[in-house]
């Protein structure tokens, strides 16, 4: 809390990350419901092998502005995606957005590709974003059973939900379509990209590399709170 509201009193950006559940693309049922005429036919197991594909949406919520942004991937939910779509978040909107911003604060999940555990989650984040960008990353992780506060669940994922209620993913032209027609009475917008990048699993980072990050980490549950800074020329890289 302290930290959010130091960022939002310096006018800093502030967003919330996580990846959304993984959809897979075909005439599957989606749960929900929605009017028409006649009800559309479906596949009654949503088996892997039915599926044209599958959607990996990476979301991102800036707490500020009310404003959703979700990167599509169809290949793997991997820390170097989750990165790539912050990015790009920075990259097209939040620059214009924050033109005098120097730092920016992530809410994360404890687990999955930005957790706290993951080394390359760290590592892409000072290589893409405090060195390539010059941005002071501040990262809090919420502790596990706490991800329900986590901002995005309920501002921007639970909203993308009921758009596509009872739609059956068919492709992810759909998926895009549903994401960018995404909207609340309070004016919440959602912009939507896809990322047709492979993605490599299970890529380590060593104990070598680790040492080279500018990697702070705060006295309050030093785990799961830490600061990535940008490194100057003749830091190790």
């Amino acid at each position: 809390m302290r930290q959010r509201q130091g960022f939002a009193a310096a006018g800093e950006p502030i967003i919330s990350v996580d990846t959304k559940k993984k959809e897979l693309l075909g005439l599957f049922f989606n749960h929900g419901t929605r009017w028409s005429r006649q009800a559309e036919a479906v596949n009654t197991h949503d088996f892997p092998s039915y599926a044209n594909g599958r959607a990996i949406p990476y979301g991102i919520y800036d707490v500020t502005a009310n404003r959703g942004y979700v990167a599509v991937g169809n290949s793997y939910d991997t820390p170097e995606f989750a990165v790539d779509a912050i990015v790009w978040w920075w990259q097209q909107f939040a620059a214009a957005l924050y033109p005098n911003a120097t730092r920016l604060l992530i809410l994360a999940d404890g687990g999955g590709s930005n957790g706290y555990r993951p080394r390359r989650w760290k590592q892409q984040l000072q290589d893409k974003l405090a060195d390539a960008l010059g941005l002071e990353a501040t990262v809090c992780h919420y502790p596990p059973g706490a991800s329900k506060w986590n901002p995005i669940e309920h501002r921007l994922f639970s909203q993308i939900s009921h758009t596509w209620a009872a739609t059956p993913l068919t492709s992810l032209a759909v998926v895009l379509d549903a994401l960018r027609s995404t909207k609340t009475t309070t004016g919440l917008t959602v912009e939507a990209t896809l990322i047709e990048r492979t993605y490599e699993k299970g890529l380590s980072v060593s104990d070598a590399d680790m040492q080279l990050l500018n990697l702070e980490k705060h006295t309050f549950c030093p785990q799961w709170n830490y600061t990535i800074r940008p490194r100057k020329m003749g830091d190790g890289f």
